[in-house]
């Protein structure tokens, strides 16, 4: 599956820059094949990241709602984001067909910095992320979309629920009767939990949904916020489940925790009931993410992690079984 969509993503990036303006003898690098495929382009005059969509995940709409909100966000919020490239024309977002498909493209400037060392993760990382975190909350509690704005949502239905966006985590890799078990048990606890929490827009609305360090740009004092592809509608806690994906089992959790909410309450008030959630927030990424890696075998995070991380979801889900959902 990899090598066939990494071709026909090679080809729909072909397809794409000249309508921005590069020309034949254009440099070319696939940087990362996991969602979506991320392309370096180069020219020797200009260089920027092309980002090329997967197959069905999302319409064109949804594309221009997404960057309708980047932009947004960087002129109203003071939250930097990475900047679109626009077409020759104009166009925020590219369409081309390849293979009888519809494929959807889009041009970023580059932009500065490297993503925190995750080896080296300490406090200060997750203080300066949770202070991002609220600004883009309050950001998102005041801002009025366009009326054609759309975005899907991760709510119970689409992510756990009957209609689970990424899969089925029950066909995630290495789960079988005894993981299925104790899976199903914490499902089941998130379930209760978030019904009683509510969708109240207090608690629900615009969020990144994939808020995580690997997701920041630093530069000296310049944190810059990318990749948006899976914003949407949630609960505005679920973005603490996705600042620790794939390290939730590490010990330091609570004190990343603990910084996350000091540099959060620094810019917006946050009530305990709201923290109160966060195990549970925390444990759905975890299950959505067993998923995601069952329906992505070709994401470098299934390769590099492959069947332990299920191994380790069961550890945690019976942990949080036994906490009632007050923690991990």
């Amino acid at each position: 599956m990899g090598a066939t969509t990494a071709a026909a993503d090679t080809r729909v990036a072909e397809l794409v820059l000249p309508r921005y303006g590069f020309g034949p003898d254009t440099a070319l690098r696939m940087i990362n094949l996991s969602e979506n495929a991320t392309f370096l382009v180069e020219d020797g005059e200009r260089s920027a990241i092309l980002r090329v969509h997967r197959v069905g995940y999302h319409s064109r709409a949804d594309i221009e709602s997404e960057l309708s909100w980047l932009a947004a966000l960087r002129e109203e919020s003071g939250v930097a984001t990475s900047e679109v490239v626009p077409t020759s024309g104009g166009e925020w977002v590219t369409t081309v067909e390849v293979d009888g498909e519809e494929r959807h493209a889009v041009l970023f400037h580059v932009v500065p910095g490297i993503e925190p060392d995750d080896v080296a993760l300490g406090t200060a990382d997750f203080e300066t992320l949770g202070a991002i975190t609220a600004r883009m909350h309050q950001h998102a509690r005041t801002w009025r979309p366009p009326h054609d704005f759309h975005r899907f949502s991760w709510d119970w239905e689409h992510s756990l629920g009957d209609q689970p966006r990424w899969g089925r985590w029950q066909d995630g890799i290495g789960v079988g009767p005894v993981e299925e078990a104790a899976l199903g048990a914490a499902v089941e606890v998130v379930r209760e939990r978030l019904s009683a929490y509510g969708t109240g827009a207090d608690r629900f609305g615009l969020v990144h949904a994939d808020l995580r360090l690997a997701n920041l740009l630093v530069e000296g004092d310049l944190v810059t916020v990318i990749d948006f592809d899976d914003c949407g509608f949630s609960w505005f806690m679920y973005d603490f489940g996705t600042a620790v994906s794939f390290i939730e089992h590490d010990p330091r959790l609570p004190q990343w925790q603990a910084a996350w909410l000091r540099g959060y309450r620094s810019v917006s008030e946050l009530a305990a009931e709201h923290e109160a959630m966060l195990a549970t927030f925390v444990m759905m990424r975890r299950l959505l993410l067993v998923a995601w890696m069952g329906s992505h075998a070709h994401s470098r995070e299934c390769q590099d992690l492959g069947p332990g991380y299920t191994a380790g979801t069961v550890e945690l889900a019976r942990r949080y079984v036994a906490s009632d959902g007050a923690s991990l």
